[in-house]
């Protein structure tokens, strides 16, 4: 926790460019998620600089959510200009195991990048560690039973800090392993939460590259202002306003929130 502390305080000094090739549909929140925490985004998804702006970045976001072939050659070509310059790759396997192309693009990704994390629920986890998986499209369908053993031992073999998401939250780097209990149910009932933890742990891997650190501190982040989002909705607020005291808490975090609020065990 003290390390996730001492990330934290740095953001405001460091503002962190985090690159992101991410899906259409969340590029927006996944934006304003980096800007509230105290990050930088850019959004360039041009095979024309795509590889320039990885290489001028503090971090590396990959998402196939929306995927394509020619998505796939980009973050191809991101990757690897991050990879030459040692700046951290957080790869979400959005959907992995739906599809056999979604499953290839992600073995492709794998091979020829090397991620410094991977974050995705445990249905799209179980796929990449070749097990059998019940993902409904994007959606995962399997329990978080044996999430810390699957992230210890994944993490070993891909020599990456492996964080599944759910109800309780895992990530491992093959020796370190904790569970994180924070977070809210609505925070499922938005689209893009994910994509934009996967964002937050970005902005923490680009301040300093400690990718089981930045984990542990986005995913830690996304469930606190999720849990500060919840607190701050009237009687008569859902989803909608659920969002933007989502943003607001974000933007409001301190770390005084992590020492009060964090729910981490090891």
């Amino acid at each position: 926790m003290e390390q996730i502390y001492e990330l934290f305080n740095k953001i405001k000094d460091k503002q962190p460019l985090v690159h992101h090739i991410t899906n259409s549909v969340t590029m927006n929140d996944c934006a304003n998620a980096v800007l509230a925490l105290g990050g930088r985004p850019v959004m360039a998804d041009s095979p024309n600089e795509a590889a320039e702006m990885a290489a001028q970045s503090s971090s590396l976001v990959i998402n196939i959510g929306t995927l394509a072939e020619e998505t796939v050659e980009l973050m191809l070509k991101a990757g690897k200009a991050a990879n030459e310059k040692g700046i951290p790759v957080i790869f979400d396997p959005v959907g992995v195991g739906a599809t056999q192309f979604r499953s290839q693009s992600a073995k492709t990704i794998l091979a020829n990048i090397d991620c410094s994390i991977i974050c995705g629920n445990m249905s799209e986890i179980r796929a990449l560690a070749g097990l059998p998986s019940s993902g409904q499209g994007v959606d995962s369908g399997d329990s978080m039973d044996g999430a810390e053993e699957l992230a210890k031992e994944l993490a070993g073999e891909l020599k990456a800090t492996i964080a599944i998401t759910g109800a309780i939250d895992a990530v491992s780097d093959g020796e370190r392993t904790v569970r994180i209990q924070n977070g809210h149910p609505m925070l499922a009932s938005l689209t893009g939460t994910g994509c934009m933890t996967n964002s937050l742990i970005g902005v923490f891997a680009g301040t300093e590259n400690k990718p089981f650190e930045a984990a542990a501190a986005g995913i830690l982040a996304m469930g606190l202002a999720g849990e500060k989002a919840y607190r701050h909705l009237a009687a008569n607020e859902g989803a909608g306003m659920f969002r933007v005291r989502l943003f607001d808490a974000l933007s409001t975090l301190a770390v005084e929130d992590l020492k009060k609020g964090a729910r981490i065990n090891g």
